[in-house]
């Protein structure tokens, strides 16, 4: 049997803070969860999409939603993500693991295919570390084996928390690639689902193409529509990028992982 090349694994839960239940919230009939799905499914390259959530009962609705979409869902720990996305990569023993986080409705699978047509052989871990990508197209390549390392040796709370912290925190260890957005740098660009701004202005660009009878847009389309139309832009305006990592460095301490299953 072949082993799986690309694994995308989409983390996914109700229990936000700032907008409880956003990849529930409805996108022009669909979920901001199927949209994602269904968004990264298009990709040519991924071999297969699971969706990690968690084993608590406010998650119930995703694993039920999931399953009836025919998408293999795991329930794993709520606090420790990375031990999550390791216990869901097992399950498949890829290659590559592709993490997509789902409050990224408009998740580009060109670029995300572009991203894998530009992947070193040698690259332990690709991202656009220089953060050139909108907020909400942000995708992170690595290598099953350099998750596990990272599973298994990550003591930091915001290592545990954010799956490829412990990367990023000793970059000396890994063979690291950039990605550059092909669109140009747009980094200030916010195309994610955090706030409840944030999803007025997602809802206004789903309801616009749905009106141009337009099912399948990508981020050049987005930002074509953007520009012609730059007030769009203002209903989320003001909020800082990576709010959620921030917190977790400030509230830092060492914690144990767990134990190999």
């Amino acid at each position: 049997m072949n082993k799986m090349k690309f694994l995308a694994i989409i983390q996914a839960r109700c229990g936000s803070s700032r907008l409880p239940s956003k990849v529930l919230k409805d996108l022009c009939g669909k979920t901001v969860l199927e949209r994602v799905v269904e968004r990264v499914k298009r990709s040519r390259y991924i071999d297969e999409v699971i969706v990690a959530t968690t084993f608590c009962k406010e998650d119930l609705p995703i694993v039920q939603m999931v399953s009836g979409m025919g998408v293999r869902v795991f329930a794993g720990n709520a606090l420790d993500v990375l031990d999550r996305y390791y216990q869901t990569a097992k399950l498949a023993q890829p290659e590559y693991v592709v993490r997509i986080t789902a409050d990224c409705p408009v998740f580009d699978s060109e670029i995300l295919d572009d991203a894998i047509e530009k992947l070193n052989p040698e690259t332990d871990y690709m991202a656009a570390l220089s953060e050139t990508l909108p907020d909400g197209l942000d995708l992170e390549i690595m290598r099953f084996e350099v998750l596990k390392r990272a599973w298994n040796e990550a003591q930091l709370m915001s290592e545990r928390e954010h799956v490829t912290m412990y990367i990023k925190n000793n970059r000396n260890l890994f063979r690291i690639q950039d990605y550059q957005c092909t669109l140009g740098n747009l980094h200030d660009e916010r195309w994610t689902i955090d706030e409840a701004e944030d999803y007025l202005f997602i809802k206004n660009i789903y309801e616009y193409f749905k009106e141009a009878g337009k099912e399948i847009f990508n981020a050049s389309d987005i930002l074509e529509y953007l520009n012609r139309n730059p007030e769009i832009r203002k209903i989320n305006q003001g909020f800082i990028r990576n709010e959620g990592l921030l917190i977790s460095q400030k509230n830092d301490r060492i914690v144990k992982r767990p134990a190999e299953e």
